[in-house]
């Protein structure tokens, strides 16, 4: 899955107020995560659904009771398009575009379930060098809350690589956060389940995905044998 893969927004909404320059920064979408979903899906034979609009629209990735569903200020920007929106105009975004997304994930993960297999889901995003000034010096991040199954044993298998500094839970963390797309569509289901973020910088260029998806898939492959994922187990809230 891939919640932040475009910068597009609808025609109807313009440009929301903003200046192209704003429109082609993290606050619309996660930089060259698009491309090593495209990239991991095609090594692996997986299906991918990417979302096709701006999370600046709204984000899938949220719960739709969450105040940043449709931001209003993103990493200090004010979002002109997005003061005072009525329910109405709420309402037509959740329709026209967040429930379709969720829906397309849901179908993807019912079909490989209908085909006798546990879903794993594995969420991409990108994030930014620094933040308000603070140097982040991971190059990727392992997101996870509870399910320790495939996190784990991936963040063992990113550090043993030996060239990466690895986020476990950073630069953001994976507990607690009900309404991402992972936390509805892998943990009810106890499905096997893990988000990663991977350093924008490193993966804006075309030659940059490849090595991110190389190196994400190496770790990957391995552990996608490991027996515990061919199980559904719920894990109790720490």
């Amino acid at each position: 899955m891939c919640d932040h893969a475009s910068r597009a927004i609808p025609r109807s909404l313009g440009d929301l107020g903003l200046p192209e320059e704003q429109l082609c920064r993290h606050i619309a979408y996660d930089i060259g995560a698009a491309e090593v979903t495209r990239r991991l899906a095609s090594r692996f034979g997986a299906t991918a659904v990417l979302s096709g609009f701006s999370r600046l629209v709204i984000d899938p990735n949220r719960a739709l009771e969450d105040p940043t569903a449709i931001p209003v200020v993103s990493d200090d920007v004010v979002i002109p398009g997005n003061r005072a929106l009525d329910a109405e105009a709420q309402a037509q975004r959740v329709e026209a575009l967040f429930k379709p997304y969720h829906a397309a994930v849901a179908a993807a993960v019912a079909a490989i379930h209908a085909r006798g297999q546990v879903p794993v889901l594995v969420s991409v995003h990108s994030f930014t060098p620094a933040m308000r000034g603070v140097a982040r010096p991971w190059h990727v991040g392992v997101l996870w809350d509870n399910d320790p199954r495939l996190p784990v044993p991936l963040i063992e298998a990113l550090k043993a690589d030996g060239r990466w500094c690895v986020g476990d839970n950073q630069p953001y963390s994976g507990r607690g956060t009900p309404g991402g797309t992972v936390e509805t569509h892998a943990t009810p289901a106890g499905y096997p389940n893990v988000l990663l973020e991977v350093r924008q910088d490193l993966i804006a260029t075309p030659e940059g995905a490849d090595l991110w998806a190389q190196v994400i898939g190496d770790a990957l492959e391995p552990l996608l044998d490991l027996p515990s994922l061919a199980t559904i187990h719920h894990y109790p809230r720490a």
